[in-house]
């Protein structure tokens, strides 16, 4: 008895062993696959937003999208507040939230949800009505029934690159720039009527001959322009296409273009503007189909207040709503866009000092560019931190926003926005302001941008290169 027991307890033993084995086995074989599932992110600010709307839709609207079939995001500037996407039943009630992410979410039954929160994610609204991103209107930007036909030809292809804005055409500084892992080089050139194209040649020439790409940012004379008119838009026209003929990669037409330093004051427009892209753009691709035309970006700025224009100047929100009211989406390839007034990391949406305003925030910045052209590609031509360490005087008082800055963050906050910039599927170019300008004055302390600080060190350099040679 005690043997039949044993052996029956013996086969049992031996069962459960061969059990586990198998089981053992399974598992081998199932737990490689689960480890390669995508895994949230809880630190992810894009998220944890997504995560909160698709909470609050679930529970106002009684449905169920653990699973969904898409979802989109984008960052937007709610210029009436969060709630203009919500039947108030008084309008007035509306929450004082005028920045954040809308998430648009497909259910697997094809029913469409909107939802808005916060860039602090501490407000959400789920919206009543699917409000796309469509530009509102904005007085005196009347498309022109004038403009030509855009030439064929298109050179926005590619994936993510990046440069520098340079001084110097030296060996030491494109050093600097292979260190970086850059591949572009920006030089400005200032166009005067009877210039002919071949002044841009050296420039061309020195940059393909060290590898490197070329951006010329081709910018007018603003008395000129104003003297001269439709005539001045043909001749500068005529030299932009000479450039792109020699070889040049890309053109920026013009240089922030919104602002009476550089277009003159009372005409300024993103409609007259459009006048000149659309003329620039038509010469360059008639002469080569590969240069790649990029709008003239402009200042970042709202200088100009509620009104968004005066005979001085326009803020960029409102000068680019104007440009795609006229119609400038179809002549560029890509949209030009500055940022150069950041304090603090290119991730952060809220925290800086001076407050909420959108210029201030690297996302918000490239929503403000990316979203009145539907989904053009967009090109930081000038990208960067500002910081006096190492220079041995404060910031003049212009500039003062920007003293705290070290070059420790000077460095990590270019190679986080380039990360940022690669990541967002948005950006086809980055241009970072500036690689070696030694000039630090107190009027304008562009060294204090440079990449190459005054101690002969780098550091930009290792942190970009870091993550561009990946």
């Amino acid at each position: 008895m005690q043997r039949n027991q044993r052996s029956v307890f013996g086969i049992s033993t031996f069962a459960l062993l061969a059990l586990a084995l198998v089981l053992a086995l399974l598992l081998q074989t199932v737990a490689p696959v689960a480890a390669q599932a995508p895994t949230p992110t809880p630190n992810d600010p894009i998220w944890r937003g997504f995560s909160a709307v698709r909470e609050a839709i679930q529970k106002e609207r009684s449905v169920d999208l653990s699973l969904v079939k898409a979802y989109d995001w984008e960052q937007q500037e709610y210029k009436a507040g969060i709630d203009d996407c919500v039947d108030l039943a008084d309008p007035n009630s509306g929450r004082k939230v005028y920045f954040g992410w809308t998430f648009t979410i497909t259910s697997i039954r094809n029913e469409v949800f909107q939802g808005r929160i916060s860039f602090d994610l501490k407000e959400v609204a789920v919206c009543d009505r699917v409000v796309s991103a469509a530009v509102a209107p904005v007085a005196n930007g009347t498309p022109n029934p004038n403009l030509p036909t855009p030439v064929p030809g298109s050179a926005a292809v590619g994936g993510f690159e990046a440069g520098g804005h340079v001084m110097e055409m030296s060996l030491n500084t494109f050093g600097l720039m292979n260190r970086a892992g850059m591949r572009w080089a920006k030089v400005q050139i200032r166009y005067m009527q009877g210039d002919d194209p071949s002044k841009t040649a050296s420039s061309i020439n020195t940059a393909k001959s060290n590898n490197f790409k070329i951006l010329l940012g081709i910018v007018g004379d603003p008395a000129q322009l104003a003297a001269g008119g439709d005539g001045y838009i043909a001749q500068y026209s005529q030299f932009v296409a000479g450039v792109s003929a020699l070889g040049a990669d890309a053109i920026e037409v013009w240089n922030e273009p919104n602002i009476d330093r550089e277009w003159p004051a009372g005409q300024i427009n993103g409609g007259n503007y459009t006048k000149l892209l659309a003329a620039a753009y038509n010469a360059i691709k008639s002469r080569n189909a590969n240069t790649l035309v990029i709008s003239g970006a402009p200042a970042p700025t709202g200088y100009f207040g509620a009104a968004g224009c005066t005979a001085n100047g326009c803020n960029d929100d409102v000068f680019m709503q104007q440009m795609a009211q006229a119609g400038a989406g179809q002549y560029m390839d890509c949209v030009g866009l500055h940022y150069n007034e950041g304090i603090i990391a290119p991730s952060a949406n809220t925290g800086d000092p001076r407050g909420s305003y959108p210029s201030y925030y690297f996302q918000s910045m490239l929503a403000r560019g990316y979203s009145p052209f539907g989904g053009k590609s967009v090109c930081f031509t000038e990208l960067g931190y500002l910081s006096p360490q190492g220079f041995g005087s404060p910031l003049p008082g212009g500039f003062a926003w920007a003293q705290n800055t070290t070059v420790a963050q000077h460095s990590q906050w270019l190679a986080e926005a380039a990360t940022l910039a690669a990541q967002s599927g948005k950006v086809r170019l980055m241009i970072v302001w500036n690689v070696d300008f030694p000039f630090y004055t107190a009027t304008d302390p562009m060294g204090g941008y440079a990449m190459f600080r005054p101690d002969g060190t780098c550091p930009a350099c290792d942190s970009l290169g870091a993550v561009l040679k990946k």
